[in-house]
C-alpha cells in the first residue's frame, strides 16, 4: 500500500476502522497532505500495531 492508495480510498478505510476500532477518533484518523506517516506511525501506536501490520491490516478492511 503506498500513499496513493490511501488517499484513494481513505473515507472508506477510516469507517471500516472506526467500525472495527469504536475507540478510534475522528482526530486519530485526520487525513492531511504531506502528513501520512504521522497519521499512521500514531494509528500504529494506537492500535498497538507494527508498521507492517498496520499495513496488512488496512489492506485487510
Amino acid at each position: 500500500m503506498n500513499t496513493t492508495e490511501v488517499k484513494g480510498n481513505w473515507n472508506e478505510q477510516k469507517g471500516k476502522l472506526k467500525m472495527k476500532f469504536g475507540y478510534l477518533t475522528d482526530n486519530d484518523l485526520m487525513f492531511e497532505e504531506g502528513k501520512e506517516e504521522e497519521m499512521m506511525g500514531r494509528l500504529q501506536i494506537k492500535l498497538g500495531k507494527t508498521k507492517d501490520g498496520f499495513r496488512k491490516l488496512i489492506a485487510d478492511l
